[in-house]
């Protein structure tokens, strides 16, 4: 069995973003020459999260309204009395999840319909980062 690791890096504009990252995991794919196995995409902060869903610019204004809408931003979370302001960010990480792993077949990611991978930033203007970790044969 053989594994490859990439990482991505973020340093959002706004506070919440969702960016599609298809492509760069499709990316890392096609350099770890592995052709059947699995691939681990998984943020490496408590403030983002990683998630399979349709690229539709109306969904995801959906996801962020019903995110936001469960965990709003400016509540005075319990959270805060430790100085921070990102208590909603850490209850939207536990909301879409912090991971997702995905099935290589024939050397390609095997997706159904519409599904792409996207990282969700809750606390950006920072730098963050995403772990591809790719392993099978």
């Amino acid at each position: 069995m053989k594994s490859f690791t990439e990482y991505l890096n973020f340093n959002t504009s706004k506070r919440r973003e969702y960016i599609n990252i298809t492509p760069e995991v499709e990316s890392a794919l096609e350099k770890s020459r592995i052709r059947e196995g699995m691939i681990l995409v998984s943020a490496m902060h408590i403030t983002a999260g990683v998630y399979v869903n349709d690229a539709e610019s109306g969904l995801i204004q959906d996801i962020d309204k019903w995110a936001n809408d469960l965990a709003p931003l400016g509540k005075d979370y319990l959270h805060h009395r430790t100085g921070e302001d990102n208590g909603d960010a850490h209850l939207k990480n536990l909301l879409i999840g912090s991971q997702v792993v995905l099935p290589i077949t024939e050397g390609r990611i095997d997706f159904g319909p519409w599904q792409q991978v996207y990282y969700a930033e809750f606390d950006g203007r920072r730098n963050k980062r995403v772990i591809i970790k790719i392993i099978g044969e």
